[in-house]
């Protein structure tokens, strides 16, 4: 096109990019892989053919892996892990900077390969996500660093399973290895099917980095192979992709003892507010949705649009959809790139095409007669419970509703099963301010969209799965305490057949919304004194108890809202109230265990009660350092409704160190109490009602574990899990998790030291952590 032309016309030109070096590089390899283990390239087996989407052409043959092959990246990673880790932080540094370096050295050559291998637009992989991998190498560099200063109690986990996606297959990789690497771990990793090409090549660059062998292992395949790492001997699985695979991998890992973090899949909200800059949140909308074709799991696809600005924003939302380019990948003037494979396009196609609801629109663009394209499509007039409204289509698809006020876009944005992200367009920061942490999201975004960094931890809540990518946040998923706890031990109740010791029977009830009630079943047990005595009788809870609990725990949830300082007031008055009555509740103590450390035990609970009171008010957030021109805030908010199985031997001290700290983050829970010795958590109760404790902030079973363990992890209500009790118990409540994929916290056999725990271990499994990304200037 001549200069006249262009001016006349304002049409694009082609911007070709030359695939010949990526190209070179897959011949220079023979065009066939096998998989990298313990430092090589082994020999290629059954393969499969990874076709260019835009094309449908074969660029390689690779090979599908075996039980064999993974067994033997597991063992080769497993042998070079205890050195690497004694390598220390320093040494690990250096080949992250390497590794780093090199990606750097071969930008080009990575941005080529991942655009023909998966079809995404070569700026996006050249401009986005190229750069964030190099990043996360360099930050986690300065991680392993600073390991040995800034967390000297934490130590590698061991042996990661990791199992990527297709949609970010470089940066997927580099989220996860980088940080494993950092902290000590070696890894195992099975890059998706489709799109295995980069993760080869930066096998390549690993023996060029110096990562020692057995370090970094890839291993190939279809699904079926993740599954085998799964059940690996790892010590960590680490999962990104759909909410599906992710609950049988938490069904398969339950009780295994294996640490367990997922980002799944997304609904994401994009609100609008009619004062927003509409332009800005149009160009915003594009990059939200149509970015990656749509295949992203924070991709704003549910469009929330204030209903005085609707009709302008979807005109001027349908103009620029026309003007958006579809084609070449490897055109770097092209907007959207190719769907990854013919049966994701198929999916998309059907979710679209059985859609009866709302109204559609498709731009109208140019698409090409070869390869698997699909236009950018808008579905406005939807309702909240439309299926495409709730059902993640991962493709270039807007579907639409309105709102009328701020509390409408509230209850739309959260009424979905997801909480990856959100979106909030207002030039009001006071209004975007109010709405961002009542939205149910790891990650909220304000005038902006698909910000992320290293320095500031990504994931989830709700079916979006559990755990945080990046940050500070994010080394917990890599690192363990350094102390191991002593076994869980059996502990029996005791028996007899004696009357009363007192002489006057006293009724032992549970504490519901505040009040104490009689248990559903009907039942109760006998708790006998050593000298065989009876003490009393404890109600045995049923499946319909744990639902009334959870019912007074979710009316209860205004308790969220209060303030740290009204809630260390709170339990400051818990502890005086528990200390004013600490002979009678040592006594009881000593009857029920048979022993005389119960005054240790009242004094351990009344000082528990006053740490997390001292915490309530200050174990803050942060703001993150990224590089944008605005802060990151890492917000520390509540978990929700917390159900815990309590200690066995510590009755009163392991029952109040699981309340505190829960409600002194604004949690609600339910308590299950010690099993053989549940007296002192009904006598507690008598404590709790005169301590201005809200109804339904704190509620106590008692009974039998195994009878409420599976109701309350599989209760869709239930935002998280604790068990401190019989390790058996583990697999029930991990594998029943997976209803909802609520986060769980399992002793895997190792007793908890309730007279000195460690108060920040608990804090960060009460709180979940909000991202709020907020960008200033002009």
């Amino acid at each position: 096109m001549t200069v006249s032309e262009i001016f006349e016309t304002m049409d694009y030109g082609t911007a070709p990019e030359s695939a010949a070096e990526a190209l070179a590089w897959i011949v220079d390899q023979g065009g066939e892989f096998g998989h990298f283990i313990d430092g090589q390239m082994t020999a290629t087996g059954a393969i499969f053919e990874s076709r260019n989407p835009a094309t449908g052409e074969v660029l390689a043959n690779l090979t599908q892996g075996t039980q064999a092959d993974v067994d033997s990246a597991v063992k080769a990673a497993r042998r070079a892990q205890p050195k690497w880790e004694s390598a220390g932080g320093p040494a690990r540094a250096k080949v992250l900077y390497a590794l780093a370096r090199l990606l750097q050295k071969h930008s080009r050559l990575f941005a080529v390969l991942e655009s023909l291998d998966n079809g995404k637009p070569i700026r996006e992989a050249r401009d986005i996500d190229v750069p964030q991998a190099q990043r996360h190498f360099y930050f986690h560099a300065g991680m392993a660093q600073l390991m040995p200063s800034e967390l000297p109690d934490a130590a590698a986990i061991g042996v990661c399973g990791q199992v990527i996606p297709w949609n970010f297959p470089l940066l997927m990789l580099a989220w996860k290895v980088a940080p494993a690497l950092a902290m000590g771990n070696t890894v195992v990793l099975k890059p998706a099917e489709y799109t295995s090409l980069t993760a080869l090549l930066f096998a390549d660059i690993c023996g060029q980095a110096g990562v020692p062998k057995g370090v970094v292992n890839i291993v190939t395949g279809d699904g079926a192979v993740g599954e085998m790492i799964v059940t690996a001997d790892v010590d960590k699985v680490a999962f990104t992709g759909s909410t599906a695979v992710g609950r049988r991998i938490r069904e398969a890992t339950a009780g295994s003892g294996k640490a367990l973090t997922l980002e799944l899949g997304g609904k994401s909200p994009y609100i609008v507010f009619d004062d927003a800059d509409l332009d800005s949140a149009v160009e915003g909308l594009v990059d939200a949705i149509w970015f990656n074709q749509g295949q992203v799991c924070c991709a704003g696809s549910r469009l929330l649009v204030h209903e005085p600005i609707a009709d302008l924003f979807y005109a001027k939302l349908r103009a620029r959809m026309d003007k958006l380019r579809i084609g070449s990948p490897l055109d770097k003037s092209i907007d959207v790139g190719a769907i990854v494979d013919p049966s994701q396009l198929e999916t998309i196609r059907s979710m679209v095409a059985t859609n009866t609801a709302g109204t559609t629109y498709v731009a109208s663009c140019d698409i090409p007669s070869m390869g698997s394209f699909y236009p950018p499509t808008l579905v406005t007039d939807l309702q909240p419970a439309d299926t495409l409204m709730q059902e993640e289509i991962f493709g270039p698809v807007l579907v639409s509703t309105t709102f009328r006020t701020p509390a409408d876009a509230v209850s739309i944005a959260n009424n979905s099963r997801y909480g990856l992200a959100a979106t909030v367009w207002s030039e009001n920061i006071n209004l975007a301010l109010d709405i961002a942490p009542k939205l149910a999201a790891g990650i909220v975004w304000i005038n902006g969209t698909n910000m992320m960094d290293a320095a500031a931890g990504f994931g989830g809540v709700r079916e979006s799965g559990f755990g945080r990518e990046g940050g500070w946040e994010g080394l917990g998923a890599y690192t363990k305490s350094k102390t191991t706890g002593k076994p869980v031990k059996t502990i029996s109740a005791m028996s007899g057949s004696g009357a009363p010791e007192e002489g006057i029977d006293r009724t032992a009830k549970l504490y519901i919304g505040g009040k104490q009630t009689r248990p559903d079943s009907g039942y109760s047990t006998s708790v006998w004194a050593k000298n065989g005595a009876l003490l009393g009788h404890a109600p045995q809870s049923s499946r319909k108890d744990v639902r009334n609990a959870v019912e007074a725990a979710h009316a209860a949830k205004s308790w969220s809202k209060t303030t740290g300082h009204l809630r260390a007031q709170i339990l400051y008055f818990i502890a005086e109230n528990l200390n004013a009555r600490a002979d009678e509740f040592a006594h009881r103590l000593d009857q029920m265990q048979g022993g005389k450390s119960g005054a240790k035990e009242v004094e351990a609970a009344v000082q528990s009660l006053f740490t997390y009171a001292a915490w309530a008010d200050k174990y803050d957030g942060q703001v993150h350092g990224v590089p944008i021109r605005g802060v990151a805030l890492a917000m520390k908010e509540p978990v929700g409704v917390i159900g815990a199985l309590c200690s066995a031997a510590s009755p009163l001290g392991g029952l109040v160190g699981v309340m505190a700290p829960a409600i002194a983050m604004g949690n609600r829970v339910v308590l299950c109490a010690s099993e053989p010795f549940p007296l002192s958590a009904t006598d507690f109760s008598q404590v709790l009602e005169t301590s201005d404790v809200p109804a339904g902030v704190v509620n106590i079973l008692t009974g039998p574990h195994s009878d409420v363990a599976d109701p309350m992890a599989r209760h869709m209500d239930v935002d998280a899990v604790w068990s401190f009790s019989d390790p058996e118990l583990d697999a029930v409540v991990e594998g029943a998790s997976a209803t909802n994929l609520k986060r769980t916290w399992v002793q895997n056999g190792q007793a908890m030291d309730w007279a000195a725990p460690n108060a920040k271990t608990f804090l960060s499994h009460a709180t979940e952590i909000k991202n709020i990304w907020v960008p200033y200037g002009e």
